[in-house]
């Protein structure tokens, strides 16, 4: 079932973004997590923007519903999103074609509400059959059109490879031993964006050591073998681990952000768009085709580069440091430790993104040494910020509210509102009753131990 036939009849309703961003590997790695929240914001209303509230999402499990461990891979997701990006996601769990009809009712009800839906990791050729012929991909592709108000799609790893003309059974050809061949995709790219493409995450994979594994763990020889298959005007579309290509159907922009780059291929020879392009994502498709009449990766580049939309240099270090280390002492105090970790995941990316352009700075030095003082900070808060207050100051506190019962039974009332004073400045209030005195905190964020 291809998405041409998913959207047929579907009316485009386009109330907010729209948006597929294709996901190289990583989509649950801190690194990305900055990638997750940007998509947010769009909404205007991701969890810490300042926005009205946390948007609707939604994962889907269906490209790891095999596994056996499938309860704990969306566990870990869920946690993902709540305490590294900001904004909570239900799970759409549509683990197979048999599950039972309110299960999948379920599921789809989920997508079409959400305003955010991705699916990641497990089997391509696992995904492609559970959702050939059923409601999934029909869902996914109003979702880009702009039926139910549009929204963010995210295809990451194995979901990415589904959204072309055709995905590569990574499984059956790297670990089963399989020859090279490819499967029927779902096309959601060549629907939404007209570029006929074969999506391959992953690209510049280095896991096997002694041995070749970029292009999604196929190599140079397998890839090779596998552009010969390829159909007419079909070129390979490589998103790098750690990486992101987000495609804004709106505006008709295409954009990388994360760790590495997008290659585009055809017979063997590529161009490549490096982190922080933004282009027209008709320029896709004109690299593409500049590389199918013969003309050299540069040419390519160039004409690819043609509608590169101007952006503002990034901030210097020393701005961005000065920045996130106030949001990370503002979300310290506030005891807020999402968003500590959030400010220290920023930084780190700020520092990653200097190191990998070549930057050999004091500044730079400067800032890792920031990053590393202000992890320790992170660390005091864990084992102090977060403990019973009570516990730290009840000792003394006890001690105290004795010896002041004993200037009470010794009638030395000066002596006993000494005490009590003292105690109250310390945020700690003295309660008389008939059964005798208690206490307690009047300050949640007092030290009380420190004023006594």
């Amino acid at each position: 079932m291809t998405a041409a036939t998913a959207v047929t009849g579907v009316t485009s309703v386009t109330a907010g973004p729209r948006v597929l961003a294709i996901m190289g590997s990583g989509e649950t790695a801190p690194a990305m997590a900055k990638v997750h929240r940007a998509l947010f914001e769009r909404f205007g209303g991701a969890a810490r923007t300042g926005g009205a509230g946390p948007v609707a999402a939604a994962i889907i499990d269906t490209p790891y519903g095999f596994q056996e461990n499938a309860d704990e891979l969306s566990a870990r997701t869920v946690e993902f999103f709540a305490t590294s990006v900001g904004n909570p996601v239900e799970v759409a769990s549509y683990r197979s074609r048999d599950v039972d009809g309110l299960t999948a009712a379920t599921a789809l009800a989920r997508i079409r509400s959400a305003r955010y839906v991705m699916a990641g990791p497990g089997s391509p050729s696992y995904a492609l059959g559970q959702w050939e012929g059923g409601p999934i991909p029909g869902a996914l592709a109003e979702k880009l059109s702009g039926g139910q108000g549009g929204g963010v799609l995210t295809m990451a790893s194995a979901a990415a490879l589904t959204l072309g003309v055709v995905t590569i059974p990574v499984y059956e050809i790297y670990k089963v031993g399989e020859a090279p061949r490819w499967l029927p995709g779902l096309d959601l790219l060549g629907v939404a964006t007209g570029l006929r493409a074969a999506v391959v995450p992953h690209y510049d994979n280095a896991e096997g050591g002694s041995h070749d594994t970029r292009f999604c763990y196929m190599g140079e020889r397998r890839l090779r073998m596998l552009e010969a298959m390829l159909p007419d005007g079909t070129f390979v579309l490589g998103v790098d681990s750690h990486t992101a290509l987000l495609l804004d159907l709106e505006a008709g922009t295409a954009s990388v952000t994360g760790l590495g780059g997008v290659t585009v291929r055809v017979d063997g020879r590529s161009t490549r768009f490096a982190h922080g392009s933004t282009i027209d994502i008709e320029a896709i498709g004109e690299a593409a085709r500049a590389l199918a009449l013969g003309q050299t990766p540069e040419i390519a580049a160039s004409r690819g580069r043609s509608a590169v939309h101007s952006s503002r240099p990034p901030a210097p270090l020393l701005d961005d440091m000065a920045n996130l280390e106030g949001a990370f002492v503002a979300a310290l105090e506030a005891n807020d430790t999402a968003g500590a970790v959030s400010a220290l995941l920023d930084l780190d990316e700020a520092i990653a993104t200097r190191v990998r352009a070549g930057e050999d700075s004091p500044d730079l030095d400067n800032a890792s040494a920031t990053f590393r003082s202000l992890i320790v900070r992170l660390g005091e808060h864990a084992a102090t910020g977060s403990a019973d207050p009570r516990a730290a100051v009840a000792p003394l506190a006890e001690a105290l509210i004795d010896m002041r019962a004993a200037a009470r039974a010794a009638k030395d009332w000066a002596a006993s509102d000494r005490i009590r004073d003292r105690l109250a400045a310390a945020g700690i209030e003295v309660r008389d009753s008939a059964d005798g005195a208690s206490w307690v905190l009047t300050s949640a964020n007092a030290n009380p131990a420190a004023k006594l």
